[in-house]
């Protein structure tokens, strides 16, 4: 007791502390609530960027998803406590509209992060934009090496395979199935294609055997059709064929393939094995196929019984019904914003942007629901590839064999 405190004032000083422990958690926490642009008591707002018109319109499927989930979410109370408000802008998968979009997002709409945004270019056009603003630019549809480099852009994480990752595993497939293989390949003339490009061919020219690539086409995102790469490619000699292709191209090249009889082992990047691009191109005309896989899919027997694929269905039902059932893109949404959901819900009452980016670097562990078994995050604070562990599968005309050993890198 402090010599100049009568005994009164003690007895009162300690009475009220006692009363203050017994005070309910949402009293103790209060004082300890922590806000930056984007969030409050009420709500936590979001951003996206995607193309619902233009050539990836059907990548448009992702924010529609998103905005299904987080309505979802907001009937049953939100996050928290808190109703999250979703802003899914339209950028065309233009690299000017994506700017746009994103400084809007940023200075108008003032959210706290953004998640989910779609395409290599356009992500890059604001990649310093947000690293320099602080904001969170997460869950990254595109799996480019240069999201991984939190040393020098923090605020960035893919949110798929990294394609280095995904290239090099498929190219020691390669050796080991077909050691002389003649290799032709088509790639998206971008940073996307060029990242999957040179891993693979560095990982044949590190195994020093006669594996080789004979012939590389390129193809714009604005080219209407592809059929005059896969022409080249087929008369080449090439008995692999490597297709580094995203959405409609993917699409046009398996059918067209199969319309030449031409008969390679056709490797096809991770992101374009959706079923609603295999179901474009014709199943039977995709038997075959090799691929990386991670995730479930939808509309097929398999899974049909999966919790996970079961919640997704339920919430297609209920608020995207002209969404198809086996709409794989809109299943690999539910995902992401299921994941992005549990990093805010990691958050507490601490929404600032530092802490939502603490949150994501540590989500190594955690299981989305559109992952396989034995796949989860592996994000930690300096090391951001999303998962490292990864199946090679075939398609069978209907559904993809998995192999029983996943690959880990």
């Amino acid at each position: 007791m402090n010599k100049k405190q009568t005994r009164r004032e003690f007895g009162a000083t300690a009475l009220a502390a006692a009363f203050a422990s017994t005070l309910p958690a949402p009293f103790v926490w209060a004082a300890e609530k922590k806000y930056d642009p984007g969030a409050s008591d009420t709500e936590i707002k979001i951003g996206q960027t995607v193309p619902h018109s233009g050539p990836g319109s059907l990548y448009g499927v992702l924010g529609r998803v998103g905005e299904a989930y987080f309505e979802m979410l907001n009937e049953k109370g939100g996050i928290n406590g808190r109703k999250v408000k979703f802003f899914s802008m339209d950028d065309g998968y233009s690299a000017p509209k994506c700017v746009e979009a994103t400084r809007r997002l940023v200075e108008q709409e003032e959210v706290l992060a953004l998640y989910g945004s779609l395409g290599t270019a356009p992500q890059t056009a604001v990649h310093k934009y947000l690293n320099s603003k602080g904001v969170p630019q997460l869950l990254l549809n595109t799996g480019a090496s240069k999201w991984n480099d939190p040393k020098n852009f923090k605020w960035t994480m893919a949110g798929l395979p990294l394609y280095p990752t995904e290239a090099r595993i498929l190219a020691r497939h390669v050796v080991s199935v077909k050691p002389n293989a003649k290799i032709g390949i088509l790639y998206q003339n971008d940073d996307f294609g060029r990242d999957f490009l040179g891993p693979f061919k560095k990982v044949l020219a590190d195994a020093g055997g006669t594996a080789k690539v004979i012939m590389e086409q390129t193809y714009d995102l604005t080219e209407p059709t592809i059929d005059s790469q896969i022409i080249n490619l087929s008369k080449s000699g090439a008995d692999v064929f490597y297709n580094i292709s995203t959405g409609k191209a993917s699409s046009q090249s398996i059918r067209k393939v199969a319309e030449l009889g031409w008969k390679p082992l056709h490797l096809l990047s991770a992101g374009s094995t959706g079923r609603s691009i295999l179901s474009a191109a014709g199943f039977e005309n995709a038997t075959g196929i090799v691929a990386i896989r991670y995730a479930k899919e939808v509309g097929v027997p398999r899974f049909e019984k999966d919790p996970d694929v079961m919640a997704f269905e339920e919430l297609r039902k209920k608020y995207l019904p002209n969404v198809d059932p086996d709409n794989t893109i809109a299943f690999a949404g539910y995902g992401q914003v299921a994941s992005m959901a549990e990093i805010l819900r990691r958050c507490g009452d601490e929404l600032t942007r530092a802490n939502v980016l603490k949150q994501a670097t540590t989500l190594a562990g955690f299981h989305s629901p559109y992952f396989l078994d034995g796949v989860n995050y592996s994000y930690t604070p300096e090391d951001y590839t999303p998962m490292k562990t990864l199946y090679i599968s075939i398609f069978n005309g209907k559904d993809w064999d998995i192999s029983d050993k996943p690959v880990t890198e």
